[in-house]
C-alpha cells in the first residue's frame, strides 16, 4: 500500500546558508509530487532529508504511520533513483534489479518472480543478461527505476533522474516514468529543473526559492494562474515587465492592456504574461517593431520590441509557426495581451 508523506517545519542549516527554511509539505498516498526550482533552491536538500540522507536540524518526516525524523537511510522505505543510474558493472540487468532483494534475504523463487515482473515493467526481458555497459543510458536508467522499484517501497525518491539523458530519450524515459509510477501506484517525489519534466510527471508540483516551498498546485493551476511572484516568472517563460501604477490603481501598458493593482503594489507592479497569450495585430495595442523570428518547429517566437516614455520593452510572442511566416524582421505590429491573462505582482 503506498503512504502518505508529511513534513512538517524542516530545516537544515550549512554555515550561514539555510538549504532548508521551515519547510512544510503533504503528499497523499500514490501521489506523485515534483519539487521544481533552480539551482540551489533547496529541492534536493529536501528529497535526501526525506531519504534519511541529509538529518534535519530541526522539524519531522513522517512516512504513513511512522515518525521516521531519526531513523537511518538504510531502514526507511524509500526507494532511489539518482541521476547517474548507480548500476553495479559486474552484475547483469537481472542482478542489479535482483540485489535489494538478495540483501534483505528474500527466497530465490520470490527473487525471481519479483525481477520477472519488474522486467516486464520496463519492456527489458530480453536484455535481463546484459550488463550495464552494453545498455543505453536510458535503458540503464529503467533497470536503476526497476531496482528502486524491487522492494516495493512506501515512497519512490527520483533524484533528476532524466538530467544525464539524451532530448529524445529524455522525453521518452519521462512519459515512462509516469507510465510506470501510475501503474504501480508508489508515492513518489521527483526533483527537477526542467518544468516541463515537472508538469509532465507531476499530479502536483511544488515550486521551491532559497530553501523555502512558495506554492504547490497541479499543474494546470500552477500554469494558468500561479500565485507567487517567482512561480509567475519562473513558470511559462513568461514576459515580465515593470510598470506605473496610476492614481486609480491601474496597471496599464498603453493599449496593449489594463489591469487593477495589487494593492500591496505601490508606484510600480510587475505585469507578467504568457507569450502564447500575446496577439499581434495591424493597427490594435500598442505599436512594436519585430526583431527577430526563431522557427521552433509547430511554433515559432516572435520577438517584438515597443517604445514608449519609460523606455522600451522587449516581449515574445509564440505562434503557430504558420501564422508567424507572416511577420518579418522591421514589420510594424500592434500588440494586445487579453487583460485576464496577465497577473499583477508588487514591484
Amino acid at each position: 500500500m503506498p503512504s502518505a508523506v508529511q513534513i512538517e517545519s524542516a530545516t537544515k542549516v550549512y554555515g550561514s546558508t539555510k538549504a532548508l527554511d521551515n519547510v512544510s509539505l503533504h503528499i497523499d498516498p500514490g501521489q506523485m509530487v515534483a519539487l521544481l526550482g533552480p539551482s540551489g533552491c533547496g529541492k534536493t536538500s529536501l528529497l535526501r532529508a526525506i531519504a534519511g540522507l541529509n538529518p534535519l536540524d530541526r522539524g519531522a518526516i513522517r512516512i504513513g504511520e511512522s515518525d521516521v525524523t531519526m531513523v537511518p537511510a538504510r531502514l526507511r522505505p524509500i526507494g532511489m533513483v539518482f541521476q547517474h543510474y548507480a548500476l553495479f558493472p559486474n552484475m547483469t540487468v537481472a542482478e542489479n534489479i535482483s540485489f535489494p532483494l538478495t540483501v534483505n534475504k528474500q527466497r530465490r523463487a520470490q527473487r525471481a518472480q519479483r525481477v520477472g515482473e519488474l522486467l516486464e515493467l520496463i519492456g527489458m526481458t530480453a536484455l535481463a543478461d546484459r550488463y550495464p555497459n552494453q545498455l543505453s543510458g536510458g535503458q540503464q536508467q529503467r533497470v536503476a527505476l526497476a531496482r528502486a522499484l524491487a522492494p516495493e517501497p512506501d515512497v519512490l525518491l527520483l533524484d533528476e533522474p532524466l538530467a544525464a539523458l539524451d532530448a529524445a530519450i529524455r522525453n521518452d524515459l519521462r512519459d515512462e516514468i509516469r507510465r510506470i509510477q501510475h501503474r504501480v501506484g508508489t508515492t513518489a517525489v521527483f526533483v527537477t529543473h526542467d518544468q516541463s519534466e515537472a508538469m509532465a510527471v507531476a499530479d502536483r508540483v511544488a515550486v521551491m526559492d532559497r530553501g523555502r516551498i512558495l506554492e504547490v498546485a497541479a499543474p494546470p493551476e500552477i500554469y494558468e494562474r500561479p500565485t507567487s511572484r517567482f512561480a509567475a516568472t519562473f513558470i511559462g517563460s513568461r514576459n515580465a515587465l515593470e510598470l506605473p501604477v496610476d492614481a486609480d490603481r491601474v496597471v496599464r501598458w498603453g493599449t496593449a492592456f489594463s489591469v487593477v493593482a495589487p494593492d500591496a503594489a505601490n508606484g510600480k507592479a510587475l505585469a507578467v504574461f504568457r507569450p502564447e497569450d500575446v496577439r499581434l495585430t495591424a493597427h490594435q495595442g500598442v505599436a512594436g517593431t519585430v526583431d527577430v523570428v526563431v522557427f521552433l518547429g509547430a511554433t515559432s517566437r516572435v520577438y517584438v520590441t515597443v517604445e514608449g516614455e519609460a523606455g522600451d520593452h522587449t516581449v515574445h510572442v509564440d505562434l503557430p509557426s504558420r501564422a508567424a511566416a507572416n511577420f518579418v524582421p522591421g514589420q510594424r505590429v500592434g500588440v494586445v495581451v487579453a487583460p485576464e491573462k496577465v497577473r499583477v505582482f508588487a514591484s
